[in-house]
């Protein structure tokens, strides 16, 4: 049996923000959300997260039937703080302590730490550092086990000279941490209860301290201010761009992709610099996609081509389509296969059929357009009288002039065409033409207004 203590009750002062440091973001989610992703990945049979500082937030954001919440009303040191979760903290169960501001700790790491101990020892998570400031320090005997950990301001010279460094992380059985937990002292420099002395503890009672040693210092860096989230974020980055290289993407600079969701892709993807990916995200073959786009919870199937700086949120996307540049494709816009989007188009909300085009300067919004229709620039569906939205539908092979305004609920019939210039209020037939201009004047007589 596994359960997971997640330590979520800093306030993150230096991050000077009113929102609590766990609920700041790394690659798109709270810090707490990748650790509590990370917990059910592991198949913990229960999730105690101790909260404090803005804990209404907390419990607001992660309120679920897995996750029980534990108050630490005032913040005495992380020994403290699981003490508030003990009465939670099953004797036969494994308990595996986390940190709400520490995000992006493998599972596999995670999994290792947890498979190396058995009924007669506990496992403690070590990282070497290049610079240990900051960190208690690993101490370990002749034989090289550990002893104990001292935290730097309780460290003596020799000790701050030590490099392998305490991440906090470990796991205990509930019977030893029960039994352990009472007899932490606050005799510190800081006056505080210290997880970390339940090392020493163990060690008097001949238990096995087992050591899982991080090789990457990133893995388990707590963020503290926002250089260190911008540290972590740009850590996160490079791993999810490892990632979609290895499963076969060319991205043309590596350092400038960012992923903030999940990522699906087919082969032989390609995607240009300064590229944002939010929410769930797939990617066919061969699909490439221009510099500066951003791709938020959208599909978009085989050989389509995104041109530059292109937005395409909530839609879904057929094979071989051409959108862009400066396109913005929105909620509720599916595009058939081999349909465009042009130069400062927007949709919403609006079925584009079979290779039908809609070129530029352009707006779609609650619309139906059947297969093979061209919409002239500067065409906008009229789909807001300011009070309710309603429908255009264009049926296959129309032809739209440009700068028409199709005023909705309107039908515009099959091969139908409308003049350029018309604002069209009712129906067109199938076949028809629609014009709908003011009659045109020269006026000969008259000035141009000249400056006051």
């Amino acid at each position: 049996m596994l359960d997971i203590v997640v330590l979520a009750a800093g306030k993150g002062t230096r991050m000077k923000s009113a929102l609590p440091k766990v609920l700041h973001p790394v690659g798109g989610k709270p810090m707490l959300g990748h650790v509590l992703d990370t917990a059910r990945t592991l198949n913990a049979d229960y999730l105690n997260v101790v909260i404090g500082h803005g804990a209404e937030l907390v419990e607001q954001q992660y309120q679920n039937d897995d996750v029980r919440f534990v108050l630490q009303a005032e913040q005495l040191g992380t020994g403290h703080a699981v003490q508030q979760a003990q009465q939670h903290l099953r004797n036969d169960a494994l308990n595996l302590i986390l940190y709400g501001d520490v995000p992006l700790i493998k599972i596999e790491t995670l999994q290792s730490l947890i498979d190396g101990i058995d009924s007669d020892s506990m496992g403690l998570l070590t990282v070497e550092l290049a610079n240990p400031t900051g960190y208690g320090r690993i101490i370990r005997d002749g034989a090289n086990q550990v002893t104990a950990i001292v935290e730097e301001k309780d460290a003596s010279p020799e000790q701050k000279a030590i490099t392998e460094g305490n991440t906090g992380v470990m796991a205990i059985w509930g019977k030893d941490l029960n039994r352990w937990l009472p007899q932490l002292s606050d005799n510190n420099a800081q006056k505080e209860y210290y997880l970390t002395d339940v090392i020493a503890l163990a060690q008097a009672e001949g238990k096995r301290i087992n050591t899982q040693v991080v090789l990457e210092e990133e893995e388990v860096l707590g963020v503290n201010d926002r250089r260190q989230q911008a540290q972590l974020e740009r850590y996160y980055q490079q791993r999810q761009a490892d990632m979609a290289m290895q499963d076969g993407a060319t991205l043309l600079d590596p350092s400038r992709f960012d992923c903030r969701g999940e990522l699906t892709l087919g082969q032989d993807v390609i995607i240009d610099v300064n590229c944002v990916i939010e929410g769930k995200v797939s990617l066919g073959d061969g699909v490439r996609i221009g510099p500066n786009c951003q791709l938020i919870n959208t599909s978009i199937a085989a050989g389509t081509v995104v041109k530059a700086n292109t937005v395409c949120e909530d839609a879904v996307i057929g094979e071989a389509c051409d959108i862009g540049p400066y396109a913005r494709v929105r909620p509720g816009t599916v595009l058939s296969k081999g349909a465009k989007l042009g130069n400062f188009v927007e949709t919403k909300k609006a079925i584009i059929g079979e290779g039908s085009k809609v070129n530029h300067l352009t707006y779609i919004g609650d619309s139906e357009i059947g297969d093979g229709v061209n919409v002239g620039a500067g065409t906008i569906t009229c789909n807001y009288d300011g009070v309710n939205k309603s429908k255009t539908t264009i049926k296959n092979g129309a032809f739209i002039g440009s700068n028409s305004s199709l005023v909705a609920p309107v039908t515009i019939g099959e091969n139908a065409t409308v003049a350029a210039g018309a604002t069209i209020t009712t129906d067109v037939e199938d076949g028809a033409l629609a014009v709908a201009r003011a009659k045109q004047r020269s006026i000969k007589s008259w000035k141009r207004p000249t400056k006051k």
